[in-house]
């Protein structure tokens, strides 16, 4: 089956039809949004490169644990970021290390706090000292670490790339500093631009799957409520509980208003490139001319009809799959 995707700017004035460019065809064998976004957690070996761990300390006296693609006279570096209850470990971060490695390049993944897994065991999460743990709109981890990594190499060109919450991430941090110089420019695959649309919008089962590793963290915490939390069914449920209280908001709809990419996307004016797929399971499809609307004319939208949450998989076989998005977001980065 053949498809398409639409490329837009923000300032865009151009038809949808003139923004169609046949870049993307799923795989025969991988049909639908729940195929395309389960299919690489399934088949996919790990680990596909070397790693180099680093535990770096956050000015609050915690532990931000890097994994390094180490690359001799690399020109350039990625930043990578995963999405929730992810890591250096997660497929697509995988995916994107490998087609880094065969570019020549060094990258850096950031785990987020409580999310980095242990070397020996990686199916254990390690655990943080501090009460706070991450969110999809807590930048400060990233800031400290593009300023780590910026003061080591002052003549290595930074890039950043992140995936659904890592790009939300991101893409808030973006706009958070309009006119930044340190990455010289960014891409995103599968961001939930608006948080509390995608709260409601992911089926239930997805949900679950998450809260299981979310719960045990939370009720390792002082000060929320145990019972509440054990009780979510819901995101929402589980950030009213958890999320709110250990980040100063003031309960779901605060953290979602707060920290939704989409109040941000105007305000960046480094290079972007955002994937998405209208099929995502994660996000009803009408926050997507939403996010198109409301961005800059440096970000760049490409929006294909299927290709579900991480997933954009193609290739004629099952055991050549090509992972499209991976492979875009490294070339369009290097040629930046």
């Amino acid at each position: 089956m053949s498809s398409s995707s639409f490329v837009v700017g923000g300032s865009s004035s151009t038809t949808n039809d003139e923004r169609r460019t046949p870049n993307f065809t799923p795989a025969w064998f991988i049909r639908g949004p729940h195929l395309q976004t389960i299919w690489g957690r399934i088949a996919r070996r790990r680990p596909l490169v070397r790693l180099r761990r680093e535990v770096l300390i956050t000015p609050d006296d915690d532990d931000l644990v890097l994994d390094h693609l180490d690359a001799p006279d690399a020109v350039a570096r990625f930043v990578l970021l995963h999405g929730l209850e992810g890591s250096s470990n997660s497929v697509y971060m995988q995916g994107l290390l490998a087609a880094i490695a065969a570019h020549g390049a060094a990258a850096t993944v950031m785990n987020f706090r409580s999310c980095a897994r242990d070397p020996e065991d990686l199916e254990r999460m390690l655990p943080n000292r501090q009460q706070r743990l991450y969110h999809s709109g807590e930048t400060t981890d990233f800031d400290f670490l593009v300023h780590t990594l910026r003061a080591r190499e002052r003549e290595t060109k930074l890039l950043a790339a992140g995936a659904s919450l890592g790009g939300n991430v991101l893409l808030k941090w973006l706009g958070e500093h309009p006119g930044q110089t340190d990455v010289a420019a960014a891409a995103t695959m599968s961001v939930p631009y608006d948080l509390a649309a995608g709260a409601d919008h992911i089926p239930w089962l997805y949900v679950a799957r998450f809260l299981r590793t979310l719960k045990a963290k939370a009720l390792k915490r002082d000060r929320l409520d145990r019972p509440a939390i054990i009780r979510a069914r819901t995101f929402r449920q589980f950030d009213d509980a958890a999320t709110g209280p250990l980040h100063g908001f003031a309960g779901a709809d605060d953290y979602y208003t707060s920290s939704s990419s989409i109040r941000f996307l105007d305000k960046i004016t480094t290079p972007a490139l955002c994937l998405s797929a209208e099929d995502d399971p994660f996000l009803p499809r009408g926050v997507l001319p939403r996010a198109i609307e409301a961005a800059s004319s440096a970000v760049e939208i490409r929006v294909t009809p299927c290709g579900g949450h991480t997933g954009f998989i193609a290739g004629a076989l099952p055991w050549r799959c090509e992972y499209w998005a991976e492979e875009l977001m490294v070339e369009w980065l290097l040629g930046r």
